[in-house]
């Protein structure tokens, strides 16, 4: 296919929302705040809104009586069409002080002055809270922070593992993939298990966070030039001092140029499309995991990129422990893993910032964390809290991956999220669709390094 870019419209589009943020905020237009009512923003529907202020009513009122809690939920298919929902709601003037805000968003919010850093509150409560740190990966922080400033506290994070079906891998023959086995052994098991009936060998779906993008990091690439901002000792030196996995770290992630058509991009697509031709995967669906989830739960998936909460979805939709496992994404030219993490800011407009801080603090304890995550939905921030007792009635076997995938292997990296991240999404979206359908991986990577390329020079 031609190389053409994407339209302009399709890649800025979720620039409009800021645009008409700041048409607003320049004109004074900023509604104003019920003093005794807190609004949280969250991504998801709005029973889970209702269900999760039923569970924080009591532990924020313990810290205001007075205040009202309002939590609104935003639905969408990813984080990306939440952001850009998101985005639209803040500029017609509906306001929160809190949003759930993970990887995909941090330079999103933090670069265009929507969220409030929190340098000043944690370096004032740090006695308060430094056992938090304590408990917490660097990895995880930093990726919370943007040109030194740290924005959100991590609650919760998912690296891309790879879930697999043992009886499927018994019934084909297949040896149990080892923490250390590579692409080639996942090539080979999937050619054995794709000779089993109505069984997808491999399932994965088009996005960002676990798709083909794993075997890209796996392969020690990216999309994007990956940096360390400068700044940050301010935290590193305080919060983590004397941490060696502190060392070298920066103040968040630069993402520079555009890199989507460089040497590793071009194999790990090609080895998607070649799992295809293979018969060892389908065409993949855009978007959410659910599809791909509910085909693993139904037995007919013997292996997928998943996250810690692969957990309590398999397990809610009726696997026993035993029936489903996970471990590390196969070696390739490293062992390198993609994550994504994700905590709660406060909006610089917010007019209760303190209070909002008060709610961060609390909703980072140990004892709050099942409180926003009840069923092993995702993975704790806390490592203490990934203990044999949190799995043992979800499974799987191999759960200690979820907490030791940043420990085993340090280069693990979050997810490529710059300020252009929706455009960035959407491009990534369509041309590895583009790739698939075409059978075409240089092409499709050559126009989406065209589409970074506009993206990353309009965004401001």
């Amino acid at each position: 296919m031609p190389q053409t870019t994407l339209s302009r419209r399709t890649l800025l589009g979720a620039g409009a929302g800021l645009t008409m943020l700041s048409a607003l905020s320049a004109a004074g237009c900023a509604p104003r705040q019920d003093p005794n009512t807190l609004t949280m923003s969250i991504f998801g529907d709005q029973s889970s809104a209702d269900e999760l202020r039923a569970r924080l009513l009591e532990p924020i009122r313990e810290l205001d009586p007075a205040v009202k809690l309002r939590v609104v939920a935003t639905p969408g298919k990813d984080w990306n069409e939440f952001f850009a929902k998101l985005l639209t709601q803040i500029a017609s003037g509906s306001r929160p002080d809190i949003v759930s805000v993970a990887t995909e968003g941090v330079q999103l919010m933090a670069g265009r002055g929507l969220a409030t850093p929190l340098d000043d509150l944690v370096t004032r409560d740090l006695p308060e809270i430094q056992d938090y740190f304590d408990d917490v990966s660097p990895s995880l922080v930093e990726a919370m922070m943007h040109q030194g400033s740290l924005f959100l506290l991590p609650n919760d994070y998912n690296a891309g593992h790879m879930f697999y079906s043992p009886p499927l891998f018994e019934e084909a023959g297949v040896a149990l993939p080892s923490p250390s086995w590579t692409v080639d052994d996942f090539y080979e098991a999937g050619r054995a298990i794709a000779r089993l009936p109505d069984v997808n060998a491999y399932d994965w779906v088009v996005r960002l966070w676990g798709s083909w993008t794993s075997f890209l990091y796996a392969n020690d690439g990216n999309l994007l030039e990956q940096r360390r901002a400068s700044g940050g000792e301010w935290l590193w030196s305080s919060a983590y001092a004397g941490d060696p996995d502190a060392a070298g770290r920066g103040g968040g992630w630069d993402w520079g140029a555009p890199t989507a058509n460089d040497t590793p991009a071009v194999e790990a697509l090609e080895l998607m499309i070649e799992l295809k031709k293979e018969g060892i995967a389908p065409s993949p669906d855009v978007g959410g995991g659910q599809t791909s989830q509910a085909l693993f739960a139904a037995g007919r998936v013997g292996m997928s990129v998943g996250g810690g909460f692969w957990a309590g979805g398999l397990h809610n939709a009726g696997m026993a422990p035993g029936t489903f496992d996970v471990t590390y994404f196969p070696r390739w030219r490293s062992q390198r893993h993609l994550f994504g993490t994700a905590g709660y800011a406060i909006l610089e407009s917010s007019q209760k910032r303190e209070l909002a801080w008060e709610v961060l603090k609390r909703m980072t304890r140990p004892d709050a964390f099942d409180i926003q995550f009840p069923g092993n939905v995702t993975t704790p921030a806390r490592r203490s809290l990934s203990t044999a007792e949190r799995y043992a009635t979800t499974g799987p076997e191999g759960w200690r991956v979820f907490s030791q995938t940043l420990v085993d292997f340090p280069e693990t990296a979050p997810i490529p999220a710059p300020s252009y991240f929706n455009a960035l999404s959407t491009a990534l979206n369509q041309r590895t669709t583009e790739a698939i359908s075409t059978g075409d991986a240089r092409a499709a990577l050559d126009g989406l390094q065209i589409d970074l390329e506009t993206a990353a020079g309009a965004a401001p």
